[in-house]
């Protein structure tokens, strides 16, 4: 296959699966500047070694590459701790709200709806990566455990248990959060 031809199937097996390879980029690297550079540099490294793609789920394949590429370089070489910080602007809901707006939703219900997110978005970031990793590979790609299993080169039993952890520890999160935060009491009452 000429390099023509590799880049052209390269595009149809790999490019499909962009939009869930900067997802698992943007969780692991906790903002969207760095998740982009992962992306890219994944995508780069996924179209230098297409050549061994032996065909099966191109999507487990590409996302192995997303979370190998951010921890083996990315990583290491920002020293990034464990803790994600919360980016007001870029977890606006503005687009969402506009959806709920268009399908006859009250503001307040449209607010109430945002702050939710927004709690949620926190929580998820103050999760362990461990943790968080395996549940937006579950949750926010709906890959199957098996996938799961084979992508972060574990035992199905430990991607089960940590999704379990997973969500536990989320919801304490959520819970502490949401408790801590005035705004929430309040449209959960108008709400």
């Amino acid at each position: 296959m000429n390099e023509n031809e590799q880049a052209a199937t390269f595009e149809q097996v790999a490019m499909p699966h962009l939009d869930a390879a900067y997802n698992l980029a943007r969780w692991l690297a906790g903002n969207d500047h760095d998740a982009q550079d992962v992306t890219q540099e994944a995508m780069l490294r996924a179209l230098r070694f297409f050549g061994g793609f032996r065909g099966g789920d191109a999507r487990t394949w590409l996302l192995t590459i997303v979370r190998n590429t951010y921890y083996s370089h990315w990583r290491r070489v920002r020293g990034r701790d464990e803790a994600t910080e919360f980016d007001e602007e870029l977890h606006s809901m503005g687009e969402d709200a506009l959806r709920f707006a268009a399908h006859g939703a009250n503001p307040e219900r449209i607010y109430a709806r945002t702050q939710e997110v927004r709690l949620l978005d926190r929580a998820l970031g103050e999760i362990p990566a461990e943790y968080r990793e395996a549940l937006v590979l579950r949750e926010v790609e709906d890959l199957s455990y098996k996938a799961i299993a084979e992508l972060l080169t574990v035992p199905m039993g430990t991607v089960m248990s940590r999704i379990s952890r997973g969500r536990r520890l989320l919801l304490e999160a959520f819970e502490r959060l949401s408790a801590g935060t005035p705004d929430s009491r309040e449209v959960g009452a108008a709400g």
